[in-house]
């Protein structure tokens, strides 16, 4: 491994980090800016979100959703299993795992597929798929399903 893909993998690390910070925080502005210009997120089965007007949609929708549910004061992403693989001096993909809990316990897990490119000596996201593996029955994903679902809400 060269210095520089040794660089480039602490730098793509550290905006992984930073995506679960500002994500948790509610701090979509500066969450947005870790995507590349025409970058996009594929949450689930929620339509592709793209550039920042589309991403500014998606992280409203979903901290409005938060805000429906039951209180939840606490939202904290947890990422594991970092893979980083480097294409090129320009680009990397990576994988990952990630769990999320409130201040009910474990809400939901699943993994993270990313694309990264560089522009501007920044590693920013091209591309962001998650993609739900579980969660818990009583959690804040669980009402987010059975509301889309038109489903009584559970307490």
């Amino acid at each position: 491994m060269t210095p520089d893909e040794m660089v480039a993998r602490e730098a793509i690390r550290n905006l992984v980090a930073t995506y679960s910070h500002l994500a948790d925080g509610g701090r979509f502005d500066e969450l947005i800016g870790l995507f590349a210009p025409d970058g996009e997120l594929r949450a689930g089965d929620a339509p592709t979100a793209r550039g920042p007007e589309g991403l500014r949609a998606f992280f409203t929708g979903t901290g409005e959703s938060l805000g429906h549910s039951r209180p939840t004061r606490v939202l904290r992403h947890h990422v594991t299993s970092h893979r980083i693989e480097t294409v090129s001096g320009e680009q990397a993909r990576g994988a990952a795992y990630f769990l999320v809990l409130t201040e009910r316990g474990l809400d939901h897990w699943g993994r993270y597929r990313d694309e990264y490119v560089r522009i501007d000596d920044r590693w920013l996201f091209q591309s962001r798929r998650a993609r739900l593996d579980g969660f818990a029955p009583d959690s804040w994903t669980a009402e987010r399903r059975r509301a889309a679902a038109g489903e009584p809400e559970s307490r």
